[in-house]
């Protein structure tokens, strides 16, 4: 695997990014990327992108900072592309809606050679390629601090079928798709292995035991599949966010939207035979990992009682609680039965740096 190389440095021949300059680079990143979505007319190579939607549009830019969102010394750049592009597609599903197009502006610094932008490029072509999205844009400049990666991603849908975060009503049963906790399970372990490799750079990690995990943190996937099984359904859920910010944030969002409180069960939170292994290992209670550890990138969503029957057997989702009224709040019940008020203690990009333990 990849994972047990991660380490090691590149020393093979590069090329600096100032021998090719700005339009030079763009024209070598153009060579890969190509037209796929027919709501595309124009893509790179103009003053701006051409398109034609004839359904709702839906936006959505998110910024991944080098030493806040990412680490190079155990994220891959191919990953880290392809991870951008996911991070900004996942905003669209959350909204009910499938994406089409994307623009990509980068920020780099000196120490990256053409080389490796085109590893970046080439996990973004990666998951264009997969999802049928396009590149039709973006920009880049200098950076004094690193890599610095800015992705909008667009997208469309029928009007009565984009879902807010606001809809959720009484009743209504809270649904999350996939499992939790993998992510944030999946750094702790590279952030171990960063930490012995400082100390021994000659070690090698197997992380073999942990693939499942690492590729959750190192290369999520956002999940089309799961609006394309609800349009199967027929269902249109009356809520929906994507789960970046860890279970408990997000579900205090929706609550927050929608005017109303939330209850969830610990014993219907989905987590991974692996997850449960890594948490051991660590010490840490895997329902907090669950509710607070964030990027896992699934989607947490509302529907009416009356769709039970149809997701209750699902393989890829899970009814883990319902809604209530907002005086009652947000809780976990736990598997004690203990009642316990939920609180937001995943990220937050303005924390201070002591409190995300940065």
């Amino acid at each position: 695997m990849y994972f047990c190389k991660m380490f090691e440095e590149k020393k093979t021949a590069t090329t600096s990014i100032a021998s090719l300059g700005e339009f030079g680079l763009i024209e070598k990143i153009k060579e890969n990327f190509g037209i796929q979505d027919p709501t595309s007319i124009k893509g790179i190579g103009d003053d701006a992108a051409v398109l034609d939607h004839a359904d709702k549009t839906v936006v959505s830019t998110d910024f991944l900072v080098e030493g806040v969102h990412f680490d190079l010394s155990y994220m891959p750049l191919k990953h880290l592309g392809y991870k951008a592009v996911m991070v900004n597609l996942s905003d669209i599903f959350a909204m009910n809606a499938l994406p089409t197009q994307i623009t990509v502006s980068i920020a780099i610094s000196n120490r990256f050679p053409v080389e490796a932008i085109e590893e970046l490029y080439a996990g973004i072509g990666h998951a264009c390629s997969r999802y049928k999205v396009d590149l039709v844009g973006g920009d880049t400049t200098t950076s004094q601090t690193g890599l610095i990666i800015s992705v909008t991603a667009i997208g469309t849908a029928k009007e009565e079928k984009i879902t807010y975060r606001s809809g959720a009503k009484e009743h209504d049963l809270i649904v999350v798709s996939g499992d939790l906790g993998g992510a944030y399970m999946g750094l702790q372990v590279l952030e171990r292995e960063k930490a012995v490799f400082k100390v021994n750079p000659q070690s090698q990690p197997d992380l073999s035991t942990y693939a499942y995990s690492i590729e959750r943190q190192l290369k999520p996937e956002s999940r089309k599949d799961i609006v394309e099984l609800l349009d199967e359904l027929n269902i249109v859920p009356t809520s929906m966010i994507d789960i970046s910010d860890g279970l408990s944030s997000e579900l205090l969002h929706l609550a927050k939207a929608s005017s109303v409180g939330c209850q969830i069960y610990e014993d219907k939170i989905p987590i991974d035979p692996e997850v449960l292994g890594i948490c051991k290992e660590f010490a840490i209670n895997n329902t907090t990992a669950a509710l607070n550890g964030g990027e896992d990138y699934e989607l947490l969503f509302t529907v009416d009682q009356s769709h039970f029957e149809a997701i209750k057997n699902h393989p890829l989702l899970s009814v883990i609680g319902h809604v209530t009224e907002k005086a009652v709040g947000c809780n976990l019940v736990t598997g004690l039965g203990q009642q316990i008020e939920l609180t937001a203690q995943g990220w937050t990009s303005h924390q201070e740096e002591e409190e995300q333990g940065n």
